[in-house]
């Protein structure tokens, strides 16, 4: 009985429950939120990235055609370098140049029904403009 009356003895020294302010909560939903964001950006710029991707391109589609154009059919080929190869007179004065020249060795293989093969010195004009283009 005696030890039983010594342990019903309040405690004096412990002190009350103090309120502690918890913050990681916050923490967490910023952090969450500033995740969301950055993904939705990189997504976004993926996005931009492929949708240009698949942007035609008047020029570089021209510019395919007209390096494949083959001089086994001189009529035909005519036609084609003064279709496709006005799509870039505009670039400066010389490819202008370059193209009325083309243009006027190029006139006597149109509008006739049978032609002949080109000369060396209308490949060296069509050559010398195909090579000023750039893309």
């Amino acid at each position: 009985m005696q030890n039983m009356k010594q342990n019903s003895i309040p405690l004096h020294d412990i002190k009350p429950l103090i309120e502690i302010h918890e913050y990681s909560m916050y923490y967490f939903i910023g952090v969450c939120i500033l995740v969301a964001l950055i993904v939705l950006g990189v997504l976004y710029l993926v996005y931009k990235w492929y949708k240009n991707k698949k942007r035609f391109n008047k020029r570089a589609h021209d510019f395919k055609i007209l390096h494949s154009i083959k001089y086994e059919e001189p009529k035909k080929a005519a036609y084609d370098l003064t279709l496709y190869g006005a799509t870039f007179t505009n670039d400066s004065q010389r490819h202008q140049k370059a193209y009325e020249n083309m243009l006027e060795k190029l006139e006597k293989y149109k509008y006739k029904k049978d032609v002949e093969n080109f000369d060396v010195d209308t490949i060296h004009t069509i050559d010398l403009f195909k090579e000023m283009i750039d893309v």
